[in-house]
């Protein structure tokens, strides 16, 4: 049996410094939700321009995934890690005084372009640092961590700074931590790089980056507004160039997206797997803040509260229980089993109704975040030991495109279905001569209760919860069957490996 070298204390202080810019990038995600009124009252934007400033930052890091997981293969990938910081130090500081909304759209751009340099180069890098495989486990189990801790922690740090300081300062947190990246990762991090690559397809970047963009798009703006003829045409246009593509990368030499990894059994079921997760979690999760705070009636900092065992599971389950349970049942195993955990625990959020209902809904979080979480894991470093070394980098971000569309995806199906479920069951509740507003959202129907006389505004507020409740259960079951389909096709695809 071949062993491999252990990774030295070098490795795990450059695994510290890998973290920190994960855990930022997570945050920039986040955080300025949390500004948009302060934002709003200091530059003016239109709505427009507002939706812009939240959204262009995601759009072009889901766009340019594929690019720079290739790009690192290429020239470096601590290099490209490198350039990726320094162009996020400088972006933050300047959108954090940026004058008009312009100039805060164009500063959220590029803050996406060099987002995007982060997840694969230090995933891909991962890979070149720990060589044993249960290391190796534990380290991308850091690397998760690193992203959820951001994602829970980013409204917390924002809500502390928009206190005592501008709407500018969420920015600047990003500053330090970009700047230790520049001054450690040359002393910590390896370099690597493919040595026999070719030169980075321009046509290819071109329509990669349209055919992500277009569909993330589109699928986002369906989910927000509902389908129309106009977007379905772009999301169909997406596909098309999508489509493109996929065919050129047959062709040439050096693809952008090798399709020879899916060739890989193991590769491909981990793909599998991890979209068909973030599909469901993403979808589910939508309705679950909407529902502490709007049928629960708990306060935003109470609701925060009720997520944090969400993410501590997360924590627990991808530094302990992944490298743990795969050591003694084997990843594939595991992979299987905590998926068909995972569904028990959306499954246990049907329950969520009446006097135990906060209870089973973070119940059944806290099953779901142990059973995703060494899947996430174990799927991740299955994905990128799959492929060859000099390639760990495309892997990687076909692993972060993937749950950036299967996310994207979730939110849209998941939403469309929770609200015609949400309309449905408020007409037959018998509330009649609602404006259209109190039909689409929770929110809007609580907000028009509150103008309505009499007892006629208790009742719709009574019958819009109990009408989200049912679109919660309804999209927790469907989640539950979709997750435990993704364990049944990773058990049938294993089994043939």
């Amino acid at each position: 049996m071949t062993t491999h070298p252990k990774a030295t204390a070098r490795e795990w202080w450059g695994l510290a410094v890998i973290a920190l810019p994960c855990l930022v990038y997570a945050m920039d995600l986040t955080v300025l939700n949390l500004a948009v009124p302060a934002l709003s009252r200091a530059l003016s934007p239109s709505a427009s321009e507002l939706l812009w400033i939240i959204d262009v930052y995601g759009f072009l890091v889901a766009g340019f995934l594929i690019t720079m997981g290739t790009l690192g293969d290429r020239i470096g990938r601590r290099r490209l890690l490198l350039i990726g910081a320094a162009f996020f130090a400088v972006a933050s500081v300047l959108a954090a005084f940026a004058r008009t909304p312009a100039e805060l759209i164009a500063l959220r751009a590029l803050l996406g372009v060099a987002g995007a340099t982060l997840a694969p180069s230090t995933l891909s890098l991962i890979r070149n640092m720990f060589h044993d495989e249960t290391q190796r486990q534990f380290a991308i189990g850091v690397w998760i961590t690193a992203f959820s801790v951001g994602s829970a922690i980013g409204p917390l740090v924002g809500g502390w700074l928009l206190e005592h300081f501008w709407w500018g300062s969420v920015f600047l947190p990003a500053v330090p931590v970009m700047l230790l990246l520049l001054v450690l990762g040359p002393r910590l991090l390896p370099e690597f790089r493919d040595e026999h690559a070719g030169r980075v397809d321009p046509a290819s970047v071109v329509l990669s980056l349209s055919a992500v963009l277009s569909m993330i798009y589109a699928i986002k703006v369906m989910a927000e507004h509902g389908p129309s003829l106009p977007r379905l045409a772009l999301l169909a246009a997406g596909m098309a160039i999508g489509a493109l593509f996929l065919r050129r990368q047959g062709q040439i030499d050096y693809p952008l997206l090798d399709l020879r990894l899916f060739a890989i059994p193991t590769f491909r079921t981990a793909i599998m797997a991890y979209a068909l997760s973030c599909l469901a979690m993403f979808g589910i999760y939508i309705f679950i803040a909407q529902y502490l705070q709007m049928v629960l009636m708990l306060s935003p900092l109470q609701a925060g509260w009720a997520t944090v065992p969400w993410a501590l599971g997360f924590v627990v389950g991808s530094m302990v229980l992944a490298p743990r349970l795969a050591a003694r049942f084997g990843p594939g195993r595991v992979m299987v089993w905590c998926l068909a955990a995972a569904s028990l625990g959306m499954l246990a959020m049907v329950g969520a109704d009446g006097s135990w209902a906060l209870w089973m809904l973070v119940a059944g979080m806290i099953v779901v975040s142990l059973g995703m979480a060494p899947v996430f894991a174990i799927g991740t470093e299955q994905i990128i030991t799959a492929a060859p070394p000099e390639r760990a980098g495309a892997a990687s971000s076909i692993a972060e495109t993937s749950a950036e569309f299967s996310g994207a995806l979730g939110i849209a199906l998941f939403g469309s279905a929770g609200t015609l479920i949400y309309r449905q069951q408020l007409a037959q509740a018998g509330v009649a001569n609602l404006p259209p507003e109190a039909l689409t959202t929770l929110g809007g129907a609580l907000k028009v209760a509150e103008h309505m006389p009499g007892d006629s505004g208790k009742r719709l507020i009574v019958a819009a919860q109990a009408a989200f409740t049912d679109a919660l259960q309804l999209t927790a079951l469907t989640g539950a069957v979709l997750v435990l389909l993704a364990s049944v096709l990773a058990a049938r695809m294993l089994r043939r490996t």
